[in-house]
């Protein structure tokens, strides 16, 4: 089983006991704010959520679940590479933890055949914009109105990383 380690974290498959956790995180509007569906109502949406990272259909899904002594505090990975996608519970914000698992995730990437990454974020998101162009991603363009979550139609700013020469 693939595991990631850090200074301060661990990255993991998800397990069905995580599913407590996530759903807070999923929940909680705050975390919620930028990604491409509304919170989670219920758990149930949460459970559905997580069966393809428990059991990642083939070719499909590099997902991690994130901890932090002992904490489940996020999720990243790549449902399908090369977009990879995060959250983190909104108390875990502004402590260095995103860019961490991130740094680690790319490296990890990297050491297999996948020659670049990308990333689909919300243009408000100023935070993740931020974070990515830190870890050397570059914006290759826009487009608007690309997702409808709940009521509301958003954008998105679509960033790239190489992979680094040798």
């Amino acid at each position: 089983m693939t595991e990631i380690r850090t200074a301060r974290l661990l990255m993991r498959r998800a397990r069905p006991a995580d599913m407590a956790a996530m759903h807070e995180i999923l929940s909680d509007p705050r975390a919620m704010r930028y990604w491409s569906s509304v919170p989670h109502s219920d758990i149930e949406v949460t459970r559905d959520w997580m069966a393809d990272m428990v059991a990642p259909p083939p070719g499909r899904g590099d997902d991690f679940i994130i901890e932090h002594d002992g904490r489940v505090i996020g999720k990243l990975g790549a449902w399908k590479l090369p977009e990879l996608g995060y959250i983190f519970a909104p108390e875990m914000w502004g402590r260095g933890f995103a860019a961490e698992a991130l740094a680690a995730f790319i490296d990890y990437i990297f050491a297999g055949p996948t020659d670049y990454l990308t990333a689909d974020v919300d243009p408000r998101n100023a935070g993740s914009l931020a974070l990515l162009a830190k870890l050397g991603f570059r914006e290759s363009h826009r487009a608007a109105r690309t997702w409808l979550v709940g009521d509301e139609w958003c954008d998105s700013v679509y960033l790239r990383l190489d992979r680094p020469s040798a």
